[in-house]
C-alpha cells in the first residue's frame, strides 16, 4: 500500500512540474530554448549564465507591480552589462544590438541598454504605449555644463499625459524627467512610431528609422516574436 501511494505521489509530482513548465512557457512570448541555442551557437557557453539569470528575472517579475518591474529590469542590466562603445564592441561607428547580442557580449552602449530594457519590460507585460526609447542631449559634467553629447535612455509614462520616468544606464535610480535637468529630449520612439516634441501620439512611422528595421529583422531571426 505505501509503495502504491508513493507511486501516485511521483506521478502527481511529475504532472505538476509539467503543468508548471507549460504555464511558464505559455505566459511568455519568448522561445527561451530557441534563443539560448542561438546564443550558444554564436558565443559559446560563457554568456549562458547571464541569459539564464535574465530568464529567471522575467519569470519571477511577471506578477510584480509595474514600479517593481521597472526597478528590477533597470537594476539588473545596469549591474550585469558593462558599458562599451560601438567601435570597441562591434568595430562599427553605430550599431544597435539585439537583446541577445547584448547578452552575448555582456556589454553595450546607451542604445543597447535602452533596447534590452524596452523589450524586457514588454515581455513582462508593460504596454509598449507606456515605453519610449528617447534620444537626448546629455550635459557632460552636470546640468550647468555647456558640453553635451548624444545619449539614449528609456522613458516610462504611467499615462499619456504623465511626467516620464527615466531609466538610464548612467544612474541606478529611476528619476522623473524633472529631476534630470542634464538631459534635453530630442525625439523618442517605440514600436508604434516616432514622437516629436510633447506629442502623446506618434507623429511618424518607426520604419523611418532604418536601424530599428534592421534590429527587428535580426531579432526575428534569433527567435523573438516582436510587434
Amino acid at each position: 500500500m505505501p509503495q502504491r501511494t508513493s507511486h501516485h505521489l511521483h506521478i502527481k509530482t511529475v504532472w505538476l512540474l509539467a503543468l508548471l513548465s507549460f504555464v511558464l512557457h505559455a505566459a511568455s512570448n519568448l522561445d527561451f530554448d530557441r534563443l539560448q541555442k542561438s546564443l550558444v551557437q554564436r558565443w559559446g557557453q560563457i554568456p549562458v549564465r547571464l541569459f539564464s539569470d535574465w530568464q529567471v528575472l522575467i519569470t519571477e517579475a511577471r506578477n510584480a507591480s509595474e514600479a517593481d518591474k521597472l526597478k528590477r529590469i533597470n537594476d539588473f542590466f545596469n549591474r550585469r552589462v558593462q558599458f562599451s562603445d560601438d567601435p570597441s564592441t562591434w568595430n562599427a561607428p553605430d550599431y544597435w544590438a539585439t537583446p541577445l547580442e547584448t547578452i552575448g557580449k555582456g556589454a553595450g552602449d546607451c542604445e543597447d541598454f535602452a533596447i534590452i530594457k524596452y523589450f524586457s519590460l514588454k515581455e513582462l507585460g508593460v504596454a509598449k504605449e507606456k515605453l519610449r526609447l528617447t534620444y537626448v542631449k546629455a550635459k557632460i559634467g552636470g546640468s550647468s555644463s555647456n558640453v553635451s553629447q548624444a545619449h539614449m535612455v528609456l522613458t516610462y509614462y504611467s499615462s499619456a499625459d504623465a511626467e516620464p520616468l527615466v531609466l538610464d544606464n548612467l544612474l541606478n535610480d529611476i528619476r522623473p524627467a524633472s529631476r534630470r535637468p542634464d538631459l534635453t529630449p530630442v525625439f523618442s520612439f517605440n514600436s508604434d512610431g516616432i514622437f516629436t516634441g510633447a506629442a502623446a501620439q506618434p507623429t511618424g512611422p518607426v520604419d523611418k528609422l532604418s536601424r530599428w528595421k534592421d534590429l527587428i529583422t535580426k531579432m526575428k531571426a534569433e527567435g523573438y516574436e516582436t510587434d
